[in-house]
């Protein structure tokens, strides 16, 4: 049997539990790819009351995925 679980995914996704539970993550803003080239976004927390500074963070997460394409190595986070 084929293992299809994403390790990574299940890591990060962890990570950022463990940020939530502390009181770190505050709000979230995100999309998921789901089976069969799906995809899944939703905001939540205090992003839901600043739309504003969600679409900033969604401007940074589109120039990583910019530097991604380009395959530039030099992608930063500020957590």
């Amino acid at each position: 049997m084929r293992d299809t679980i994403s390790r990574d995914v299940v890591e990060a996704f962890e990570q950022l539990a463990e940020g939530a539970r502390q009181g770190l993550i505050v709000g979230a803003i995100f999309g998921v790819a789901v089976k069969g080239r799906r995809y899944h976004v939703n905001v939540a927390g205090t992003l839901t009351k600043d739309p504003t500074y969600a679409r900033g963070i969604c401007a940074a997460i589109d120039d990583e995925l910019m530097h991604m394409v380009q395959g530039r190595a030099d992608a930063e986070s500020t957590i």
